[in-house]
């Protein structure tokens, strides 16, 4: 069993570098024997070299290797992980992006690269793998049983990437590819390149050695979407005003008499394109100039640049006129096979508008690291490392102007009816007069740019050490300080004009390019089968594109007045177009942080560890015990700069605006807690080649930079729903982990393996969202006042939010906060009604605050897993199977929010590949089941949303040419069934998200020599 694993470690060791906390030194035995090392490449090399550090570590621990330098088993890592049991992931744009382990999700791992913490773009603590190539990765290790000398931070599990070192690999490596990719989801986009290289040489007797690897990637890719972002509005059945529907008849068939219902409030449908650019490099410099000493300075860079274009075309329900013709089920939780609002059209102003919304930005994602470390072997007994790396991490917009995120609204006010038809796999949204939906039809009316930047840095220093006592027994020891600043910034440039402003005709001028909608989707919409006037139901079939500068320009015109919330934006106006008081734009982003969102934490964590290791032999059976104690004091300083305002105006029928700055405020605060971290690993071979390991650990995973960072923001639209905001809160304690694993391993033969493990973690501290109630700037409630109250009581119950406001224009002329707008026929064309400090009542805002729960939730799961090579036929296969059980279930049937945990699903993957005689296959199935994905809080849109099930089917197949020694080529399919990513609410039918994210294929050629 020794022999097998000194051999086995050499071979990683000839991969890259393989971080194994209490082997690090296994090398130095390695050079003081006399073995012959095979390299075996390929998948059957891959998964040999994964399951033997599986079998050799001293907990719990999975693995992915290389299958040759260059060449990872999927091309996006975190679609390998999700091979390994208790790992899955979360899906950006297509590919893996994020992953969650044993149901703790993407903030509560802790991934690092060489054993080094990296500061993330992505404004948390989540690591986003879409932005690492894996060709410049050897190997991923997954710890999912706790050791002291690892850094702190992951409850679910630690993982670890690992790249090439060039002294680990002597002489001269190299490997260079090329992939032309067809991504089938962009309907503008063409077949794209991507490139990679690793080079490594060893020279001076192989003292010094260098490495440098780099790769390019062009991508583009799109999107189909039906999304109801706004969510249902629930409520009790007895509701037949905002949000519910008349009772009776009048509300539809089956028309709910009990329990709860839900309405949908804003179906859109929404088509996006993307052009993504990644680069990734590397450079590795090694020098040994005695036996017993190694120095290593490496650069890690990426920078990935995305660009995306947005359209949609969406509905609003305004929960108004006739409602007769929806169609009710589920009773006592209720919710509309079709919801259907018929207007009574008297005169044009009678006509609702339908939205063709657009956007453009893009946003540059930066990470670089430059690191030292230091290994010395002092003498047989002491071994040392120092290690320190600085890193820096930023995302920012790519335009200025454009900013991070952007949104125009371009009404067609010219629907008659709307509908929502949810009984086919593609919910089918329905107008009347589609016809009239045209670019000659559209105005103006708000829009937002939102633009934030994040900053990242990290510095940390590690020294650790072991020391041999004997054969049997070490002691590792380590010390460590470690810094990260996280600095966030956002700002919003919003334009509150939802009503409307300009004419009809304001974008009839540019260039659109007409086209339809429901082709675009496989799944097949719900046509309002049944109702009394199914002819009449336009499903919403024609959607417009065109340039978005070219709509912003034209926009800039039709806007008569210049009208922001609080904030204008970095440029300036055009000539002649309305314009702030200095001349500045509406159309643009602004880096004014101060003037809304500036955020700024420091979190400074110093540890120390001792962790003993013994091997010995009970009854025959040879055994290893690791008991390890780690503590960690951890100091937060968090400051945040925020605007205040002056008032609130309602400006639209359904909402209104916090507007009027009137300062900057700063807060700073500080917080501390320091945690002892025990762990003990037991692992015993019961038989030859039969592991029985166990162990038990206490473990944490921090708040999130956003929640710890302090400030209040309110936000500043209103409803009849209410005003909310949020909070930070640095005082916030990790969440805390008693953790228990058993499991046993057999390893039958060469290459094969079975494995079934139970998991048990008892989990405190949760972090839930607190709320308190705030008149935080004495504004008033124009929605809730005298002459609301007035204007209701004069129109009756059923009266629509417009009725009201033009009784208040009509009625209330002569109140200076009462500002009514007229066309050029004199007619009343909307106005402003600004909140009353005589007349209205003050506002309370509902403020969303982060606090540690008092609960403790137990988290419980089975893995298994099997892997199988069939002889020397070269065929293979892998099956695992993964159960994770809170024993928490929300509440579907409650108007309140209930406790559940997020993230918790089952798990499968089955995968057959061949690998011989040069051609290798592999076809890999993978499998979630549905899980609670969001716990909404937010008044009637307070909601579970879950993710379905869901599946994907991935091949590769490569081909080592026989004429040309070291030329491979490949193909390659990822989700080749093109599957579907659909979220739902408190039933399946309430549709929430269904995403088309296509197929994608790459065919390419590697050489390495």
């Amino acid at each position: 069993m020794f022999k097998k694993k000194i051999i086995s470690t050499a071979i990683l060791a000839a991969m890259g570098t393989v971080t194994l906390p209490h082997q690090s030194y296994a090398a130095e035995t390695v050079a003081d024997e006399d073995v012959e090392i095979i390299q075996v490449t390929g998948i059957r090399g891959s998964l040999q070299r994964s399951m033997d550090v599986k079998r050799d570590s001293s907990g719990i621990v999975d693995a992915i290797s290389a299958e040759d330098m260059g060449k990872f088993p999927d091309t996006n890592l975190a679609e390998s992980l999700q091979r390994i049991t208790g790992v899955s992931i979360d899906r950006a744009g297509g590919e893996g992006s994020r992953v969650t382990v044993r149901g703790f999700g993407p903030a509560n791992n802790l991934i690092t690269i060489n054993g080094r913490q990296l500061p993330n773009t992505t404004g948390d603590r989540t690591f986003d793998f879409a932005n690492v190539a894996s060709e410049s990765v050897s190997g991923v290790q997954v710890y999912k049983t706790s050791d002291a000398s690892v850094t702190s931070g992951g409850i679910g599990a630690t993982i670890n990437l690992t790249t090439n070192r060039p002294l680990n690999s002597p002489g001269i490596k190299a490997s260079f590819g090329v992939k032309a990719v067809d991504d089938q989801s962009t309907d503008e986009g063409s077949i794209t390149p991507e490139v990679s290289g690793l080079y490594s040489q060893t020279f001076g007797d192989d003292k010094f050695g260098i490495s440098i690897s780099g790769s390019y990637q062009d991508r583009e890719s799109g999107m189909q979407q039906f999304i109801q972002d706004q969510g249902y509005r629930a409520s009790d059945y007895t509701n037949t005003g905002w949000g519910g529907v008349p009772a009776g008849a009048e509300g539809g068939a089956n028309r709910p008499t009990s329990g709860i219902y839900s309405n949908p409030q804003q179906p859109r449908y929404v088509f996006e394109e993307r052009q993504r650019e990644r680069v990734n490099g590397q450079l590795v410099f090694q020098y040994q100039p005695v036996e017993n000493i190694t120095a290593t300075l490496d650069y890690t860079g990426f920078k990935t640049t995305v660009e995306e274009q947005h359209t949609d075309a969406s509905v609003w329900f305004n929960y108004a006129g006739d409602r007769s013709e929806s169609v009710w089920a589920g009773e006592p939780n209720a919710y509309p096979l079709i919801y259907s609002e018929i207007y009574d059209i008297q005169s044009d102003a009678d006509y609702r508008d339908t939205s063709l919304t657009v956007g453009s930005w893009g946003r540059e994602e930066k990470t670089d690291s430059l690191g030292f470390n230091l290994e010395w072997t002092v003498s047989d007994q002491l071994n040392l490392e120092f290690d320190h790396h600085s890193s820096k991490a930023s995302m920012k917009a790519t335009d200025p102007r454009h900013g991070t995120r952007n949104n125009i609204q371009l009404p067609s006010y010219t629907r008659s009816r709307s509908g929502l038809d949810l009984t086919g796999d593609l919910p089918g949204i329905a107008i009347g007069n589609i016809e009239n939906f045209t670019p000659e039809t559209m105005r103006l009316s708000g829009s937002w740019f939102a633009n934030d930047k994040y900053d990242s840095e990290i510095d940390q220093t590690q020294i650790s050490g072991k020391y041999f006592l004997d054969d049997s027994l070490s002691i590792d020891f380590g010390v460590a300080v470690n810094k990260v600043n996280n600095h966030y910034r956002h700002t919003q440039v919003q334009r509150p004009d939802w009503g409307g402003v300009g004419v009809e005709g304001d974008f009839a001028d540019i260039d659109w390019r007409q086209d339809t909608i429901l082709d675009k989707f496989q799944a097949k919409a719900g046509n309002f089968e049944g109702t009394a006037t199914q002819g009449e139901y336009d499903l919403f079939n024609t959607i417009f594109f065109a340039d978005f500068d070219a709509i912003v320009n034209a926009a800039e015109y039709a806007d008569p007045i210049a009208n922001v919330d609080n904030l204008y934006g970095d440029c300036k106006a055009a000539d002649g177009a309305a314009a702030g008081p200095n001349g500045e734009g509406q159309f643009c982003a602004s880096t004014d942080w101060d003037a809304a969102t500036n955020r700024f934490t420091e979190e400074k964590t110093q540890s120390a560890f001792a962790q003993v290791n013994y091997k010995g032999e009970l009854s025959g059976m040879f055994f290893d015990l690791q008991i390890g104690l780690r503590y960690e004091k951890t100091d937060v300083f968090s400051k945040a700069t925020a605007p205040g305002y002056s008032r609130v105006e309602w400006n639209e029928d359904t909402a209104t605006s916090v507007t009027g700055v009137t300062g900057i405020e700063t807060l700073s605060q500080s917080a501390d807690y320091s945690q002892f971290l025990p762990n003990i690993n037991f692992n015993i071979e019961v038989v030859e080649d039969v592991m029985i390991r166990a162990a038990a650990s206490k473990t944490i995973s921090r708040a999130g930079y956003g929640q710890l960072q302090g400030g209040t923001t309110i936000n500043t639209g209103g409803s009849l729903s209410g005003y909310s905001g949020g909070s930070g809160n640095p005082g916030l304690k990790p969440l805390e982990s008693i953790n228990y694993d058993l499991s046993s391993e057999w390893y039958y033969d060469e290459g094969s393996y079975i494995s079934f493990g139970y998991f048990k973690k008892d989990v405190t501290n949760w972090i839930t969202t607190g709320t308190i109630d705030s008149n935080i700037f004495n504004l008033y409630d124009p929605l809730n006042g005298e002459k609301f109250r007035a204007a209701s009581s004069a129109l009756g119950g059923n009266a629509s939010n417009e009725d009201i406001r033009n009784y208040i224009f009509e009625n209330f002329a002569d109140d200076p906060n009462v500002q009514p707008n007229f066309d050029e026929d004199g007619e009343l064309d909307g106005g402003t009604i600004v909140g009353d400090p005589d007349s209205d009542d003050p506002i309370n805002f509902r403020i969303n605050v982060p606090v540690n729960g008092d609960q403790e939730y137990t988290i419980d799961g089975f893995e298994f897993n099997i892997q199988h090579l069939f002889g020397e036929s070269g065929f293979g296969g892998i099956f695992n199977y993964t159960m994770v059980d809170s024993g928490l279930e929300y509440d579907n049937d409650s108007l309140e929010d209930t406790e559940a945990l997020v993230g918790l699903s089952d798990t499968a993957n089955v995968v057959f590949f061949y690998d011989k005689e040069g051609l290798q296959a592999r076809i890999a199935y993978n499998w979630r089941d549905s899980f609670l994905n969001e716990r909404r809080v937010n008044g009637d849109l307070t909601a579970p949303i879950y993710t379905d099930e869901y599946y994907q089917i991935d091949f590769n197949v490569s081909y080592e040419v026989p004429a040309v020694e070291g030329l491979t080529v490949f193909i390659e399919g990822i989700n080749i069934t093109d599957e579907y990513v659909t979220s739902y609410g408190r039933k399946q039918e309430l549709i929430y998200n269904i995403t088309q994210t296509g197929s994608r294929y790459g065919l390419g050629v590697r050489y390495n020599f």
